[in-house]
């Protein structure tokens, strides 16, 4: 039996036990940098398989080395495991028990295929031609992110190139997708403050509205992007919150607004921030007012090695995978994703598999009603597998 026939039969074999770890993460969601109890689930798997556990970073985070019998590259595999502050609005036998907490955007998922990946290598690596670094991450949500501190802390310390995966509800299930090159959106968060004069509203020339300064911001800021980025790029920059709450009858004294930036070259990432800067303190100027702004420039685009990626793709397909029916470019994707911080450090591969449930309903990621078919982990199981056998099998 060929190694690829017996890890494909031993993840057929393990597909229930992928589908009760995912419900178990499921049901006990932890937020990022909170994930203590989960990461003590998923340590406690590998407990007595024949691997080395290390911690890496500041949170949770933490790897599961597997040193195979024969000489050749070092692999990595990364899959996230934290949840978002999101209330749960499915009616599920594992719905989340912790209020306010919840799995919506599938890394439960992303975690139990690779558990049950990893545990079947680690059970067929006395033949393996190589060595694989499976990486569970906290914290990929909430900026800075997990992957960040654990590459600092030297997870890709000997490693050659890296691997990871996302479920797609907006893809059917049975279609993987990826793209070359630029992949996903870089981001920058940013929170201003406008502080003037407070007072009374029938006597607004002795007072300083900041609202009205407030207001000028958020018109301004349209002309960031359709006057500043050429055409053919990509940015978009958002106002998600305006903090203006106060009485009918009083000038606001200060306001503060949040806001979110995505873009998909990191050039464009600086002119992003330049202007925005810029508009801020004319504000100041115009209106008289302070402004402080915090400016939180995290995740980087993630760039997809072109040769990496098209070799693990042309791979999947020659691994003819009953349950996969389409792999195909889905072109650039609008999030972002702090696996880019792994493929800054090191060349890599970061690929989509669709999880649209049965009905094709709608249940977008992050949100209360978030819902993945898990027919999608055994794909993600049997991809990623092909595509560690494939890696390690050009080295011979």
């Amino acid at each position: 039996m060929s190694l690829k026939t017996e890890l494909m039969a031993k993840l057929d074999a393990a597909q229930p036990e992928m589908i009760k770890i995912r419900r178990h993460l499921h049901k006990y969601p932890e937020l990022s940098f909170h994930e203590e109890k989960t990461a003590a689930y998923i340590k406690a798997f590998y407990q007595n398989l024949d691997c080395q556990i290390t911690n890496y970073g500041e949170g949770y985070g933490f790897a599961v080395e597997i040193s195979g019998g024969q000489p050749g590259p070092k692999l990595a595999l990364r899959a996230d495991f934290d949840a978002l502050a999101v209330q749960e609005d499915n009616d599920l036998p594992f719905k989340s028990v912790n209020p306010g907490v919840m799995h919506a955007c599938g890394h439960d998922g992303h975690t139990a295929y690779l558990m049950v990946l990893a545990k079947a290598l680690i059970e067929l690596k006395d033949r393996l031609h190589g060595s694989i670094r499976v990486i569970h991450q906290n914290a990929e949500e909430v900026s800075p992110g997990g992957a960040k501190g654990m590459v600092a802390d030297g997870v890709l310390d000997g490693v050659d190139n890296v691997i990871g995966l996302h479920v797609m509800t907006s893809m059917p299930t049975g279609s993987i997708g990826y793209h070359l090159n630029e992949t996903q959106t870089g981001r920058a968060n940013f929170t201003i403050t406008f502080t003037g004069k407070g007072g009374h509203a029938s006597m607004p020339h002795l007072s300083n509205d900041a609202i009205v300064s407030g207001s000028y911001f958020v018109t301004a800021l349209q002309t960031v992007v359709s006057r500043r980025i050429d055409p053919f790029d990509t940015a978009s920059v958002t106002i998600g919150s305006f903090d203006g709450n106060g009485s009918y009858n009083a000038i606001k004294e200060s306001v503060t607004l949040k806001g979110d930036v995505r873009v998909m070259k990191e050039t464009t990432r600086k002119t992003v921030r330049s202007q925005i800067e810029q508009i801020a303190h004319g504000i100041e100027a115009m209106f008289g007012v302070r402004a402080e702004i915090d400016y939180d420039d995290n995740y980087p685009v993630l760039v997809n090695d072109p040769q990496l990626t098209t070799s693990v793709m042309e791979t999947i397909k020659a691994a003819k995978i009953p349950e996969l029916t389409q792999v195909f470019d889905c072109g650039p994707q609008d999030p972002s994703e702090d696996f880019a911080y792994f493929a800054q450090h090191t060349p890599s591969c970061f690929f989509y598999v669709g999880c649209q449930t049965s009905d094709g309903a709608n249940h977008p990621h992050h949100s209360p009603d978030f819902m993945l078919n898990e027919d999608a982990l055994i794909i993600a199981a049997k991809s990623a597998g092909a595509a560690v056998l494939g890696y390690l099998d050009q080295s011979k």
